[in-house]
């Protein structure tokens, strides 16, 4: 039975698409474990899935502590702080995973792009490598934009050069992790690796994305694949029973980072009472039930929700441009209405404009202007329509089985 070693970030948006292409090599008759910090491993194991921990209390920051800090940003040097606990991570696992690689021995490592300590590691260990993109992909071109801000494609001379602007600053604010890359690989000659990308697999990288919401590319590396999401076999639950009042459906998630932002719940609810409009709020624990009951228009809200059988039902949803929302929303042909709080969601934002299956809701005096958004896409029949045609190119991409292929095929070609 092959083993195959993952890494990741430990959180949610990372987690669910890498355990879904756990458990699928899984039943193809594999081990797939995960090689984790201690606090992050025990997370894994929640999960049901195999999780390895490697090092003690040097082996990564609180996790806890890094979610209240990854909620609020705020800004530069909030996001800064947040490089360094990518960073902490990375150290801690290129210290001392290596010996558990060696007795795994391990058909291949998969990695999260987000989490270079895998590349690094795959080179130290002659491992093959397949990098797993579950949110934009990162390799970089000229003609497109950083990951992490909203700018829409332009490939003129002028376009090409704020992407590079952006990138220099985007490389500034990645220093502390650039830092821990450069050192490990100076430390074991790996050649002159100093950043995420330069970490990533050169033979097999495989992305969440679909090349229909993606920015166009032309010069990702030649085993580079567009599967679509990564779901597991009865991923998408059980179904909402309709009450029978016929109203339009509506679904709002902000993730399981954001969903204290109750500010934000509140204007979605107020918008979708006025319109006479069902909503559903999935908050991940973070609303009091006080909070809950003091929403206008009695939602029906939830810590966690069933969100594909949702959006099978869904007129639209409300979200903060988390990828995994995205793809689970365009997978049913839903259009979306996002509000961008941080990270590479900016950019996810502006590839949804660009397409026209989406609308960014951007802040205004303090608000989000939510009810305009819904009522825009409530009404307008070609955005559904774009959204359906990703969500036919997602149905024939590949999805999960694909990326369990690309992990299967890279072991064997090094075997």
């Amino acid at each position: 039975m092959p083993t195959y070693a993952f890494f990741a970030p430990p959180f949610l948006g990372h987690l669910n698409p890498m355990a879904a292409l756990a458990r699928t090599l899984s039943a193809r008759a594999s081990r797939a474990v995960f090689l984790a910090s201690p606090d992050a491993a025990a997370r894994i194991r929640g999960m049901g899935l195999d999780a390895l921990a490697v090092g003690g209390a040097d082996g990564g920051p609180d996790l806890s502590a890094v979610e209240r800090r990854m909620a609020r940003p705020g800004g530069p040097w909030g996001v800064r702080a947040t490089v360094r606990d990518m960073a902490a991570s990375t150290d801690g696992l290129c210290r001392h995973a290596p010996d558990a690689l060696r007795e795994l021995a391990p058909a291949a490592l998969v990695c999260d792009q987000l989490e270079p300590a895998g590349g690094l590691l795959a080179r130290r260990l002659g491992l093959p490598l397949v990098s797993v993109a579950n949110a934009l992909p990162v390799n970089e071109e000229p003609d497109v934009p950083p990951p992490y801000v909203g700018w829409p494609y332009d490939p003129t001379q002028a376009g090409r050069r704020r992407n590079e602007g952006g990138r220099r600053v985007s490389a500034w604010l990645m220093t502390p992790l650039h830092d821990v890359i450069a050192g490990w690989a100076d430390a074991w000659r790996l050649g002159p690796l100093r950043s995420v990308e330069d970490c990533l697999s050169p033979t097999a990288q495989v992305a969440q994305c679909v090349r229909g919401l993606d920015f166009p590319r032309r010069a990702l590396p030649p085993g580079f694949a567009y599967a679509g999401p990564f779901r597991s076999v009865g991923e998408d639950g059980p179904r909402l029973e309709p009450d029978g009042d016929g109203r339009p459906l509506v679904y709002c998630s902000l993730g399981t980072l954001q969903g204290s932002r109750i500010g934000l719940f509140r204007e979605v609810a107020a918008a979708c009472a006025a319109l006479d409009l069902r909503l559903v709020i999935a908050h991940g624990g973070r609303l009091s039930d006080g909070q809950v009951a003091d929403l206008p228009g009695r939602p029906i809200a939830m810590a966690y929700a069933p969100q594909r059988a949702i959006l099978c039902r869904a007129a639209l949803a409300v979200c903060h441009a988390g990828f995994n929302t995205v793809l689970d929303a365009l997978s049913f042909g839903v259009p979306l209405a996002v509000t961008p709080l941080g990270f590479e969601q900016p950019g996810t934002g502006a590839r949804l404009e660009r397409i026209g299956a989406g609308i960014v809701v951007r802040r205004r005096w303090g608000r989000f202007p939510v009810r305009d958004a819904i009522e825009r896409l409530l009404g307008d029949d070609g955005c559904r329509d774009r959204a359906r045609s990703v969500a036919a190119e997602i149905a024939q991409a590949g999805g999960v089985e694909l990326a369990c292929d690309i992990v299967e095929g890279a072991a064997a070609a090094a075997s």
